[in-house]
């Protein structure tokens, strides 16, 4: 009959549920899996053909030969069948779920490459199974006993009645296996890996003269010996064999100490890995079971394992039994069985000695808890990190590790004997592995790792670090509530309470933090309510110095005096600027005051500095972040919406300022944090482990609440977002695929720093040209309607919103685009204002509450200068004209509307070109979020590092 191919998925289905034989062929590909029925019913059909198999069932107590109907499969056409057939849930047949089994061994086999190529009695190429392990040879022999009857029933051939004759199960699966080896390498492959294309044909190929060849490829690996070594303990005294003269290098040991250790080479069957014999077994006799070549191969194998570790040596011309020094296990305990190991070669130690001691970090052992944190903290104090020796989980005795550390392999701890490697005789000796900084000390009980030498270590914290630890890691602190200061003109809600609770807990323990909350739930009131809670106590009572943007100051100063009425308050900025007198409350100056003047600041006592828009200095090699560190003062504090924007080094930046040496330094926390983080991400497995390691070092240092969170602020009205797509026009249309194509091939034809400049030029062009073709051909006083479609939205939104007596904020990454902006809606009698980054701060403050009194509806920002920090709660609606390549950074510009104080519901409408880059940058930033969140903050896909293809299809104008 026909044997089937093409099974579809429905008769796969079906097939699982008949009985399932193997007939075995010559070559093994040849063989087939016949599924039939057992009730003796018609087998299921494959495309409507049927066949017939002789099988052996029992009637009455007898076994007798029947024929029924049958289906044939090619061994390639069944694998999946029995492979469905395998699973839990299948309902299939036990013979067919045997067989799935089966095929499960067989292709793990050939997964691992245990393949070798052969040639059949009858002269054909093969490939089969081999060199099985122990474990293999286990595996098979359990499925083998497992066998339904169903699985082998097939009647041998001439068997018939009482003299019926079946398969011997153990046999037949062996037989599968080979099938399955022979039929999956037929590939390219095979021909380069053999040097004979024979192998590589799915078709038999008749080559016998092949055969010498295949058995001498085979004999080494599949034919011979493998040799194993085990260590035993013989008693002091004992006899041990070895070379010619015995080997040994230890019989010189006085009688009553420690016991010598000898090696015994132990040679397996590659074939039959059960059958195994000591080496003085095999060189006593040839009659044994591992066959007349056994003692040559074992010979060979030893000599190969002598080239990996030298010692073994001197087991030859004839291996027995090799005394070993005490060099010789040092050696070994130490890297040389890892050695053997990786050549295949276990060493197996005695049970007697299982018992050998382990080291661990112990961080802190005997220290007590430090009377003053803040000052230990702050640098006074340091902590040794050590090795702890331990038998079976207690450490060990001063005397114990002295033993220990003599260096000699076998020590007698607690009644037993044990070994010890140079590595733990070297920990006894030396226990101290390095001396930390407070700091250092604590980042360590928070990751529980620490560096030994080139490796991470897990380290035990002392009990008061594991209670700090404990402390820190509870957002809310533990210990005495904190109550707001009486001075404190405002009511805290409950979260910004907790934020108070827990910047008090930071700065009287000597350390800083970062408070990231969202834009919008009260920052600058907690950070007032802090210093005025600090004033309560002489150690850190002092004048706070806040460096922020220039367009917060006035922002800073209201708040100053709205909530802490009566404190100083002055600005360190402009012209004349002293700070004659600043002995208390607060100084506000910008980031680039801070920058000219950093060593006058420096000079000054200060109980608190304040970094606002601590993103400022994310960049830690720049020359504000670099001045901003050398203003000392008791307490640091980070307060910034978007602790992380594009990459984890602002991370580091931020909270290297405040609590320096948390995180390490930069090169270190590259590659312990960094490197990994990244890797993870762009596996793009969801496996995030590194990160949530990191996040259980910083969490402690940084509070981060989002307006989403439950409870943190319910009051908010709620906020609408809307994506609103617009029709490019046929002038944009046409800029736009021009510019692709001149800044595309450029972009093939280039590499490196000029091809990432020539990206960001084609990207930046694109956008331009989606906002307005005026803007990306610098046309300042061309006519404007009609030619773009984002504007011609955006006056219909305006349209509405005026009408409705609404108010907007308009933003827009380009401050050309918003004068064009200005332009257009002056022409158009809508009443606007512009504020972007020339912006002098009194005129800054001016626009701001012309806004917020009602005076303007239209207010247009560029989104680098007006987008943090601002309180525009006038607003009900925000534009946002464009797209910006961080959705983080147009979050916080959206909180300049939606915001504490905000009682209208916030529409946010994101104008976006259809068929564009603006269409596809939200999804390729999209991956960024899951980062976010377990590490509160992210790396993003720089777009220069796109191929170009991936670039093509970012950049490329679609009409869907």
């Amino acid at each position: 009959m026909a044997v089937m191919t093409g099974v579809t998925g429905a008769q796969a289905d079906d097939l699982t549920r008949c009985a399932v034989l193997f007939e075995a062929a010559d070559p093994p590909r040849a063989g087939t899996v016949v599924f039939w029925d057992p009730p003796g019913g018609p087998a299921r059909p494959v495309d409507g053909e049927t066949g017939a198999v002789d099988v052996v069932t029992v009637e009455d107590g007898t076994p007798v030969t029947r024929t029924v109907a049958a289906v044939r499969l090619p061994v390639a056409d069944a694998l999946p069948v029995l492979a469905r057939a395998a699973r839990p849930d299948s309902g299939a047949h036990p013979a067919a779920a045997f067989w799935g089994v089966a095929a499960g061994i067989a292709l793990h086999l050939a997964a691992r490459e245990r393949l070798l190529p052969g040639v059949t009695p009858g002269g054909y190429d093969a490939w089969r199974t081999g060199p099985l392990d122990l474990d293999d040879v286990r595996r098979v022999r359990e499925l083998a006993g497992a066998a339904p009857p169903e699985a082998y029933a097939a009647a041998l051939a001439g068997s018939r009645g009482a003299a019926v004759r079946m398969a011997e199960p153990e046999g037949l699966v062996r037989e599968f296996l080979n099938a399955v080896a022979d039929t999956l390498p037929r590939t390219p492959a095979a021909h380069a890996a053999t040097g004979r294309a024979a192998f590589a044909a799915v078709e038999p190929q008749h080559v016998p003269r092949l055969r010498a060849w295949a058995e001498e490829i085979s004999a080494g690996l599949d034919s011979g010996v493998r040799v194993s070594l085990r260590v035993e303990l013989a008693g002091a005294g004992e006899e041990t064999g070895g070379g010619p003269d015995g080997g040994g290098t230890g019989g010189d040991r006085a009688p009553g100490g420690p016991p010598e250790l000898r090696l015994v080479p132990r040679a397996h069957s590659l074939a039959d890995p059960t059958l195994a014999l000591d080496a003085g077994e095999l060189f006593e006799s040839a009659d044994h079971a591992l066959g007349p070549r056994a003692q040559a191969d074992t010979v060979r194998a030893v000599r190969r394992a002598a080239s990996v570790w030298q010692p073994l040596e001197r087991l030859l011309p004839v291996p027995r039994a090799l005394a070993l020094s005490d060099r010789d296990v040092t050696d070994l305990l130490d890297d040389g069985a890892a050695r053997l190991r990786a050549h295949g070669i276990d060493v197996l130690w005695p049970g007697d000695a299982h018992r050998s001691p382990t080291a661990r970090a112990v961080l802190g052992a005997g220290l007590a808890p430090p009377a003053d944190m803040r000052s230990f903290f702050r640098g006074d104090g340091t902590v040794d990190l050590c090795w702890q020796l331990e038998l079976d989980g207690e450490p060990l005795t001063d005397e114990e590790r002295t033993q220990v550390a003599t260096g000699r392999p076998v020590v007698r701890l607690r009644g037993d004997w044990a070994l010890v490697g140079a590595g733990l005789a070297r920990k006894a000796r030396e226990p101290k592995v390095a001396s930390l900084t407070a700091i250092e000390a604590l980042a360590v009980a928070l990751t529980g790792h620490a560096r030994a030498g080139t490796e991470q270590v897990p380290v035990a914290p002392t009990p008061w670090l594991l209670a700090l630890r404990a402390r820190l890691a509870d957002p809310d602190g533990g210990g005495e509530p904190v109550r707001q200061p009486a001075a404190l003109a405002a009511t805290l809600r409950d979260y910004q309470l907790r934020g108070l609770r827990w910047l008090d807990r930071m700065t009287s323990l000597g350390l800083g933090g970062c408070l990231a909350d969202d834009m919008g739930l009260g920052k600058t009131v907690q950070l007032i309510a802090l210093h005025l809670l600090r004033q309560d106590h002489a150690d850190t009572r002092g004048p706070t110095l806040v460096v922020c943007p220039a367009s917060l100051m006035g922002n800073w100063q209201r708040e100053v005096g709205r909530f802490a009425p009566g404190t100083a308050v002055r600005r360190y900025h402009g012209p004349g600027r002293g700070l004659d007198g600043a002995d208390t409350g607060f100084v506000l100056t910008t980031y680039g005051t801070m920058r000219l003047d950093a060593d006058r600041l420096a000079g000054h006592r200060w109980g608190m500095v304040v970094a606002d828009e601590a993103q400022h200095v994310k960049n830690p090699h720049s020359g504000t972040a670099k001045a901003l560190r050398l203003i000392p003062a008791d307490a640091r504090i980070a307060l910034t919406g978007t602790p992380v924007e594009n990459s984890l080094s602002e991370l580091w930046a931020v909270l290297d300022w405040t609590t320096p040496g948390l995180l390490g330094g930069y090169g270190e926390f590259r590659r312990r944090w960094m490197a990994p983080v990244e890797a993870e991400r762009a596996e793009g497995t969801g496996e995030h482990s590194t990160a949530r390691r990191l996040a259980g070092l910083v969490r402690p240092f940084l509070l981060r609440r989002r307006k989403s969170d439950p409870g943190i602020a319910p009051e908010l009205p709620p906020k609408t977002e809307t994506d609103r797509p617009v029709s490019l026009t046929d002038e944009q249309s046409a800029l736009y695929r021009g510019q692709v194509k001149e800044v595309m091939a450029r972009i093939r034809g280039s590499e490196g720093i000029a091809r990432n400049g020539l990206v960001l030029k084609l990207l930046t062009g694109l956008k331009q040209i989606c906002n307005h073709p005026a803007q990306f051909l610098k046309e300042e006083n061309a006519a404007l309607t009609g030619r773009s479609g984002k504007l011609e939205l955006l006056d219909e939104l305006l349209g509405t919103i005026l009408a409705e007596d609404g108010a907007a904020l308009v933003f827009t990454q380009y401050v050309a685009m918003a004068r064009l902006l200005e332009r257009h809606l002056r022409e158009r009698g809508v009443p606007a204002q512009l504020l972007h980054g020339g912006t002098p701060v009194a005129r800054r403050e001016e626009l701001v509450q012309r806004f917020q009194d009602g005076e303007v509806p239209v207010f247009l920002l560029s989104l680098k200068a007006a987008g943090t920090g601002l309180n525009l709660t006038r607003a009900d609606h925000v534009v946002h004209y464009d797209r910006w390549w961080n959705p983080a950074v147009e979050a916080q510009a959206t909180d300049r509307a939606y915001r504490i104080g905000q009682t209208k519901p916030v529409q946010v409408h994101r104008l976006i070109a259809e068929g564009t880059v603006e269409d596809r940058i939200a999804a390729l930033l999209e991956s960024k979020k899951e980062l976010a969140d377990a590490v509160l903050g992210t790396g993003e896909q720089r777009l220069t590092e796109l191929t170009d293809d991936e670039l093509a299809g970012l950049v490329e104008l679609r009409s869907e």
